[in-house]
């Protein structure tokens, strides 16, 4: 069995200098998805009820990632699980056709709920902390939940359908907005539809998003040497000769002659910049 290491000078052939004790988060779980979400409800603005109302029928345009909220709870019948509930907020922007050809542009938000399951660990330590608070005293701060913390990294979902939906009446087909933050509702620069248009929007998005579950925990790391940066600072002066830049452009051949068949998308980049709706 190999001797246990301990903090300090290591004698080693591969460079690494010694081992230190550092402080950071350790995943313990981690899962990843790509999901469908299919009629997510889309509620417009105030200012763009109207053009919907009106129109014959609208195509995706582009979805951004405004914010996801995250909650954290323990699982009662699986020690060490926890539930990671989600609540992804987005702002959409669709197109709409009324009788002329051009299309007008409509905007709002739409959200969706998710849930996972990870593992993380289980930990009894009472946390405290001597951190200084801006602006009051510098006094420890108060117990921390000794709880994971969930992360999500996430990217702007891509927008594959959109559709109008007649709800005249039917109070039962959806629900009214859910309760949005404020900061959210900060970025439409304008107040949204409460839901009881008597036309109603419905969109597909696909997400991809990566969840997983840290602690804060020590671990002893090997240490090659102190990190010096190599590379000198940019003054961003722009001195480098336009022509050179230009020389190593490739020839655009594809531009001149137009190829035989088209190449479907393949990739999350090319997805996102290929509308599917049109």
């Amino acid at each position: 069995m190999p001797e246990k290491v301990v903090p300090g000078p290591v004698e080693d052939s591969r460079g690494i200098r010694e081992a230190v004790c550092i402080h950071t988060r350790k995943i313990f779980d981690s899962c990843r998805d790509k999901d469908c979400i299919e009629d997510l409800r889309f509620y417009p603005k105030l200012q763009c009820v109207d053009v919907i109302n009106r129109a014959l029928s609208v195509k995706g345009g582009s979805a951004t990632l405004l914010y996801v909220y995250v909650d954290v709870e323990p699982v009662s019948f699986n020690r060490g699980f926890y539930t990671v509930d989600m609540r992804f907020f987005y702002n959409v922007t669709l197109q709409a056709y009324l009788s002329c050809p051009a299309p007008v542009t409509v905007e709002g938000l739409c959200v969706f709920d998710k849930r996972a399951i990870l593992f993380g660990s289980e930990g009894n330590a009472k946390i405290f902390s001597s951190k200084m608070r801006v602006g009051e005293p510098d006094v420890q701060m108060m117990k921390r939940s000794n709880l994971p913390v969930a992360v999500v990294e996430a990217v702007d979902p891509i927008v594959l359908d959109a559709r109008i939906l007649d709800c005249c009446g039917k109070r039962d087909c959806d629900c009214d907005l859910c309760e949005v933050p404020s900061f959210v509702s900060q970025c439409f620069n304008g107040e949204l539809s409460s839901g009881d248009d008597c036309r109603r929007v419905y969109v597909t998005l696909g997400q991809f998003s990566i969840v997983r579950l840290e602690r804060d925990t020590q671990l002893l790391v090997p240490v090659y040497d102190y990190c010096m940066p190599d590379k000198e600072c940019s003054c961003g002066s722009g001195t480098e000769d336009p022509c050179g830049v230009f020389r190593n452009i490739a020839f655009p051949v594809g531009e001149f002659f137009p190829p035989n068949s088209v190449r479907k998308p393949e990739n999350y980049e090319e997805t996102k910049n290929f509308c599917c709706c049109q």
